[in-house]
């Protein structure tokens, strides 16, 4: 086990996701970094705020270490509880201006828990998925496709096997939908050997820029108006939701004292709730509705 290494890859995947951001930018923004320190260790949040583009963007690098794991990172592991622990990642959440560029959402992490008189425990997580407004299928056809290369070269069945971990895991059940359309969700992974699954985060990371940049520049400069920013602002809140009621990774940070303001970078910076919206019956907003459930994607639109 190589903290250091850990540390390494997840700097340069900061770097680069922030790169590949900047790069479909128009008009000069950039992330802003700010290092911080807390109680549990440092950490260094960039945004990009107010792009041509990206109306608000979060890339957070952290590297915590606290005396006692926190709930939400032992409700899966209950022999770890009281155990001290250390852990790291690249978490990041894109909110563009344009209603038809998706949200998207990634993260990579590392756990290592220490129980006393014992050996350490350690485990990589991570993932990413979309969030569309008004869906496209080559647009989720190709995200799927990317998310497929990754896993293949690794080990058969591995795609099927997040992708439907995915699906579960970005679920909102008091609405009856998925967040997106869905991506990779894992936990846990330590089957392989060390440096094989921090090869797989590294990988991740790229992943998701090879992913997600094709999309921005094909949807960034669609003609849009004030209903469709209205449409935007209204679907943001079902992130706001699920971010601050199921999200384990908002849990783990704020249960276990980390920065508050980095932790709740991921959330839009404009949205709006309304009572009892209902999108006008086949309309391009009730469209949306059809693509809010776990599918084969790749079956259905390849």
């Amino acid at each position: 086990m190589d903290i250091q290494a850990v540390l390494n890859v997840l700097r340069t995947l900061q770097n680069h996701i922030c790169a590949a951001l900047e790069a479909e930018e128009e008009n000069g923004a950039v992330f802003l970094g700010e290092h911080w320190q807390s109680r549990l260790g440092t950490g260094e949040s960039r945004v990009l705020k107010q792009g041509a583009v990206f109306e608000q963007a979060g890339v957070n690098f952290s590297h915590v270490k606290g005396g006692v794991m926190p709930a939400s990172a032992t409700a899966g592991r209950p022999e770890l509880a009281g155990a001290a622990f250390e852990a790291a990642g690249v978490s990041l959440v894109i909110h563009p201006r344009n209603p038809y560029v998706p949200t998207s959402h990634a993260n990579v992490r590392f756990f290592c828990a220490r129980p006393q008189g014992e050996e350490p425990v350690w485990w990589f997580g991570g993932g990413f998925d979309l969030t569309p407004f008004y869906p496209f299928d080559e647009d989720i056809l190709h995200w799927h496709q990317t998310a497929k290369k990754l896993c293949d070269r690794f080990s058969d069945g591995l795609y099927a096997e997040y992708k439907k971990w995915c699906d579960e895991y970005f679920y909102l059940p008091h609405r009856g939908e998925t967040r997106g359309v869905g991506g990779l969700f894992f936990d846990d992974l330590n089957r392989w050997d060390f440096a094989t699954c921090l090869d797989f985060i590294r990988q991740t990371g790229e992943a998701y820029t090879a992913a997600y940049r094709p999309i921005v520049a094909r949807r960034k400069h669609t003609p849009h108006g004030e209903r469709e920013r209205q449409f935007q602002l209204y679907r943001r809140g079902r992130y706001v939701e699920f971010n601050l009621v199921f999200d384990r990774g908002t849990h783990f940070g704020l249960q276990s004292g980390g920065r508050t303001e980095s932790i709740l970078m991921s959330l839009p910076p404009l949205v709006r709730f309304e009572y009892g919206y209902a999108p006008e019956a086949g309309s391009a907003e009730a469209r949306l509705q059809d693509y809010l459930k776990p599918r084969d994607w790749l079956a259905k639109l390849g």
